[in-house]
């Protein structure tokens, strides 16, 4: 007796659910140290950015608007940045190098806000809240300089030196022809 096959075999593939998670740590573009440590960027920019906004005179106002500024950029960029990174979000925007878009940023802001921190201790009214705002400054440094260092420990500078290995977007294109071509058909002779 012969067995019965089905005419037809299932031509869909099946679809694997869709995932409800909105919190994807750790990923490949960020782990749960690397997690942590945004956090504590997020959050002692922000103490020192409302430090700072809370100074109501200034003596010499141009180091405390500098200090400001790089506060400020640093809370909303580094929030935006571990909201990415932390999230299916970062597959929308269209980057592809994760990893050096978070160290270029890093060691930008660990910079800015060494440099940020030092102008505004050398010349500001010497109030309690302006000590304040230049202590969670330095902190702001130290944990971004912290993050570059694990960073580096773990993933390596990833814009160092170019890598020649083919990628999937590289092996789908095609190599081009290696032969000379002569306008008239005919083949030169050496």
């Amino acid at each position: 007796m012969a067995t019965t096959e089905p005419v037809y075999n299932q031509t869909t593939t099946v679809q694997e659910p869709i995932s409800k998670k909105w919190l994807v740590v750790p990923s490949e573009n960020l782990g749960k140290i690397g997690f942590g440590i945004k956090i504590v960027e997020v959050l002692l920019s922000f103490v020192a950015f409302v430090l700072e906004e809370v100074v109501s005179n200034c003596s010499s106002c141009g180091p405390l608007y500098f200090f400001e500024f790089v506060s400020c950029t640093a809370f909303f960029f580094t929030l935006l940045l571990l909201i990415l990174l932390a999230t299916t979000l970062h597959k929308r925007v269209g980057i592809n190098c994760w990893p050096s878009v978070d160290f270029g940023y890093t060691v930008a802001m660990a910079f800015l806000f060494f440099i940020a921190s030092v102008v505004f201790v050398a010349d500001n009214g010497g109030t309690s809240l302006e000590s304040a705002a230049v202590i969670f400054g330095f902190l702001a440094t130290l944990a971004f300089v912290f993050d570059f260092i694990f960073f580096w420990k773990m993933k390596g500078i990833p814009c160092q030196g170019g890598s020649n290995q083919p990628t999937a977007e590289n092996a789908t294109r095609s190599v081009p022809e290696t032969e000379k071509l002569n306008a008239n058909g005919t083949e030169e002779s050496h």
